[in-house]
Formats: C-alpha cells, sequence, structure tokens
C-alpha cells in the first residue's frame, strides 16, 4: 500500500455534492490525489457511487437506489441538494471516476456500500469492475473498504490482488483476526478508536492503519503523532495535503 497520507472524504463531499466528479475535481484544486467515495449497485448490475441505501437525502428520486435501473438512476439530479451552483450534477458510475483519477494520475479509496442483503454481491461486482477499470494502470491501483465483512471475502473471491481494507466504527469482537481471515492490508477506524494500543495491535499483525473523518486540527494531531498511514477528511480547505 503505497497511498498518500491525507485523503478527501467522499471526494471534497462537503464543499460539493458528495460521491459527484464535482466534488472529485474540487478536491484536486486542494491538491488532494486521494478520494474515498461509495460504491454500490444498480437493479441492472451498473456499480456506482452513493453513500446511502436510499435516494431522498442526495438526490430527487425517491426509494431504495438499488431498486432503479441505470438508465433512471443517471437522469436523477445529485446536485441541487447541496446548493444551487451544482444543479443538475448527475450521479456518477464508477467507470466514470475511473477514468478521472487516472487522468490525473490519482488514486481511489472505494467503500463497498451494498443494498442491504447484496453484500456478497456487491462485493464481487466492484472488485471485478474495479480490477476491470484499474488492468492498465496497477500504479494507481484502487484500494477497497467495507464495514461488511461478507462484501470483502466477496471482494477477496472476485479480485484477490486488489487491497483491502476493515471498516470499523466499534472494536466488536474478533476484529483483528477478521481482517487478518479476510486477507486485508489495512484496518479504516473511526479516528477516536486509535490510541497506541489498538496501533500497536494493528502493527503487529502486518497492517496500515487509516482514521475517518477527521475534520478538526486536534485530531489530525493526534493522530499524526500516533503515526497513521492515511487520514480521510471533508476538510480539503482545512487541511493541506504534504505528500
Amino acid at each position: 500500500m503505497k497511498y498518500p497520507r491525507w485523503i478527501a472524504h467522499r471526494g471534497a463531499g462537503k464543499l460539493a455534492p458528495e460521491n459527484t466528479l464535482a466534488a472529485f475535481r474540487l478536491g484536486a484544486t486542494h491538491g488532494y490525489r486521494m478520494y474515498e467515495c461509495d460504491a454500490k449497485l444498480s437493479a441492472d448490475g451498473v456499480v456506482f457511487l452513493l453513500h446511502d441505501a436510499t435516494l431522498e437525502r442526495t438526490t430527487n428520486g425517491h426509494g431504495m437506489a438499488g431498486n432503479l435501473a441505470w438508465s433512471a438512476l443517471s437522469q436523477l439530479d445529485a446536485g441541487s441538494w447541496h446548493s444551487r451552483a451544482f444543479a443538475g450534477e448527475p450521479l456518477a458510475t464508477l467507470e466514470s471516476v475511473a477514468r478521472h483519477c487516472q487522468a490525473q494520475g490519482h488514486w481511489l479509496n472505494i467503500e463497498i456500500k451494498p443494498t442491504p442483503g447484496m453484500e456478497t454481491q456487491t462485493g464481487r461486482a466492484v472488485a471485478l469492475e474495479a480490477a476491470r477499470l484499474w488492468a492498465s494502470d496497477p500504479e494507481h491501483t484502487p484500494f477497497l473498504t467495507s464495514f461488511q465483512p461478507d462484501a470483502l471475502q466477496g471482494a477477496r473471491e472476485a479480485a484477490p490482488d486488489l487491497p483491502r481494507g476493515l471498516l470499523l466504527d466499534t472494536l466488536w469482537s474478533g476484529w483483528l483476526e477478521a481482517a487478518g481471515q479476510l486477507g486485508c492490508v489495512a484496518l479504516v477506524c473511526n479516528h477516536a478508536l486509535w490510541d497506541s494500543t489498538t496501533v500497536a495491535q494493528a502493527r503487529s499483525a502486518g497492517l496500515k492503519t487509516l482514521a475517518y473523518t477527521v475534520n478538526d486540527d486536534w485530531a489530525a494531531q493526534r493522530l499524526l503523532g500516533l503515526g497513521l498511514d492515511g487520514i480521510i477528511t471533508d476538510r480539503v480547505d482545512l487541511f493541506a495535503p504534504e505528500d
């Protein structure tokens, strides 16, 4: 894993509508070279970017996003909810984001965000699509993460060579062992979970350490002091990536 330390959350998704190409472009203007995004499946198997299971918060659509075909999803407005300046911004496919990142020489952290009940299938599909899209650009191989072990297992079965990370919001029983069993190379934790003990545990298992979502200077300084390998932030306007 040789990625930039600073990662723009959902592609600068506070200053622009999250998970859209507009957000990735804005992150780049602040010097970011790596972005986190959320990927799920449309009803007809297209991998596209959206955080929520439902459409209401970040688009003008309604209902479960995974129940719609891409032909319908592609017509939605994913920008007006954020601000008038982004009215009409469409949802992005993973393919469109891949092309954008490759053109810029940038990296992507793809969080597998399945529609409930579609964990394994989504993990496989996202991994296969990522492997296809980056086949000619191995230098910028994407990093796959998920809170869902079944999604990571599906990704491992479909594209075992793509690096994977287990996302953690709590330190549930067996978290470290699970990361090893899933063949993960990293742990991506809520920043409050990292301390000298958990960092040492991760490192003893040969795992890289990343934190989300770090939006305050005091939190960033604490994590940098612990020597974390990656920091995911919304505040691309506050933190200037140094590497």
